[in-house]
């Protein structure tokens, strides 16, 4: 298989990565065949999958709109992946031009790409760290470019659910969270079988094509408003992705769109 150039050198491009394969579902061009198989393995059980995440795009930019309306113009955007068209330092910046960004991923594909996109980009970063471990990107030289003295938005969008719960993704939350200003908001998309149009069983089929991938897909029902504890949260409160805020009526035509939970919380 040719190396094109915007792989980076020391990356298995033989193995499937989560964030080509979202980018393929969001109809981006960085990705292989070995990721748009693994996709399509998904699809073959749960065929919306391109919907959901076009969902999750639309409520992060809706939500990233929210965020510079309320006064917020730092983002923290935790389990970036590749950045596609439309991501939080353009939204941010159409409607805030002073907005800062840090981007953190731990797939090196991500981060190496990311870098690209963002040179000489004074405003925005990428580091390469782990959500499981909050002090290695609260510690991270990129995090200089936000003052945590200031509100910030902590975008956990649709990278909870590769968190097993073994990994205490909640303690990793809240570690965030009370390195957080007051006043500073999260993000948040997940999965859940609630809201799938089709059976758990035949849903479980695409999770378990995430599990051979070694990215196990956990998929949490209304527990997961415990990610908001100490938050209090912003109306329309937990709800499914097209449903947070819209900007016009609701379009029911795609029932995918309507798997999972999104939710924006505010620390007092």
């Amino acid at each position: 298989m040719e190396r094109p150039a915007w792989a980076p050198q020391g990356i298995d491009i033989s193995v499937p990565s989560v964030s080509r394969i979202y980018d393929f579902y969001l109809g981006g061009s960085h990705n292989f065949e070995v990721d748009r198989e693994a996709a399509r393995k998904a699809m073959e059980f749960l065929p919306g999958l391109p919907k959901i995440m076009q969902a999750n795009r639309a409520f992060m930019r809706r939500a990233v709109n929210y965020a510079v309306a309320e006064g917020v113009t730092q983002f923290l955007d935790i389990g970036s992946g590749i950045p596609t068209f439309g991501n939080v330092h353009e939204v941010a910046r159409k409607a805030a031009p002073e907005a800062r960004v840090l981007y953190v991923d731990h797939d090196p594909v991500a981060v190496a790409h990311s870098r690209a996109v963002l040179e000489g980009d004074e405003q925005s970063d990428v580091a390469a760290a782990d959500l499981r471990k909050p002090r290695q990107i609260l510690d991270s030289p990129e995090a200089g470019l936000l003052d945590l003295e200031r509100p910030v938005a902590l975008l956990l969008v649709a990278v909870l659910h590769f968190l097993e719960d073994e990994d205490d993704p909640r303690a990793a939350v809240a570690e965030l969270r009370d390195a957080l200003a007051p006043g500073s908001l999260i993000l948040l998309t997940h999965a859940s079988y609630e809201g799938i149009p089709v059976p758990a069983e035949r849903a479980g089929g695409a999770v378990e094509v995430y599990r051979d991938i070694r990215n196990p897909l956990v998929m949490r029902s209304r527990e997961i408003a415990a990610f908001f504890d100490g938050f209090t949260m912003v109306e329309p409160g937990l709800v499914s992705m097209p449903r947070w805020r819209p900007e016009g009526p609701v379009d029911q035509e795609d029932p995918f769109a309507f798997s999972g939970f999104a939710g924006v919380g505010r620390k007092a």
